[in-house]
């Protein structure tokens, strides 16, 4: 049984589990399967006493075979009614982790919006650790192109790297609407405390979008000015080429005209 104050956490839940969480549990339908949804957007509304706060959560995902990290984003539902508070989400995400496990401190499940606003601070401080990570990696990439100039996989992966930014930046500026619309109180009911702390999160989310703004401009910009190398360097390598193919073509040309059935040539018999 699921008592008062308690957390309850839906990872990928089954059709049977949605029925539980929906007839045992008495959430509302459309707020559960809500999260469900990879393209659900963020947002805060309330029905029945309940209260949905959707969120976007960084993910990172190793890929085995090309040995990179992928960074995205995916919807969480975190609903709260005057029991207990339930997390609903696609897959599995550090935030959720770190919480379950017991490592983020001063974690009350019974104090609801405080809990709610813990998690919506832990994922602010994912998107900048994540950012961080995009950065580091951006970095040691670059260094690579100038020892390598493989224009391929390196590029490719930074290209990588800014398609994650984009989606990182686009969570963060829907995540900041949502959480300026929960600061103004008409919806969930704040205390001094919670305020404070959810200007902490408003601040962190303001500075992972600026940070996301510069670290996509910088990696905008060092891909054109590789780009631009490697095209230069193409170049060079053509006009080579070319020149090349010029001085090979003379002997051609005299070769040539030895093979003709002309008369009149000097050194007929060299």
């Amino acid at each position: 049984a699921v008592e008062d104050g308690c957390w309850v956490c839906a990872i990928c839940p089954t059709e049977q589990e949605v029925r539980y969480l929906v007839d045992i549990l008495g959430l509302e339908q459309d707020f559960v399967r809500a999260a469900l949804d990879e393209e659900e957007s963020s947002r805060v509304e309330s029905e029945d006493n309940q209260t949905l706060v959707i969120v976007d959560v960084p993910t990172a995902e190793k890929q085995d075979e090309e040995k990179t990290v992928v960074y995205s984003t995916m919807p969480m539902a975190i609903i709260s009614n005057n029991r207990f508070i339930t997390t609903v989400c696609l897959r599995e995400n550090a935030v959720i982790t770190e919480i379950s496990q017991g490592l983020v401190k001063n974690i009350q499940t019974h104090m609801r919006t405080h809990f709610l606003l813990s998690i919506l601070l832990r994922i602010a401080t994912r998107f900048l650790q994540y950012l961080k990570q995009i950065d580091k990696i951006s970095y040691t990439t670059e260094n690579l192109l100038h020892k390598t100039m493989r224009e391929n996989d390196e590029l490719i992966e930074m290209l990588g790297l800014e398609k994650s930014l984009v989606y990182f930046s686009t969570s963060l500026k829907s995540n900041e609407v949502t959480l300026e619309k929960i600061l103004r109180g008409r919806i969930i009911k704040l205390y001094d405390e919670d305020e404070e702390l959810l200007e902490d999160v408003i601040i962190e989310v303001k500075q992972a979008i600026e940070m996301c703004s510069i670290y996509s401009n910088v990696l905008s910009n060092t891909m054109d000015a590789f780009s631009s190398i490697i095209s230069n360097n193409l170049n060079i390598i053509m006009k080579v080429l070319t020149a090349l193919t010029i001085v090979l073509e003379l002997p051609n040309m005299v070769f040539g005209l030895y093979g003709m059935n002309v008369d009149g040539l000097p050194l007929p018999h060299f």
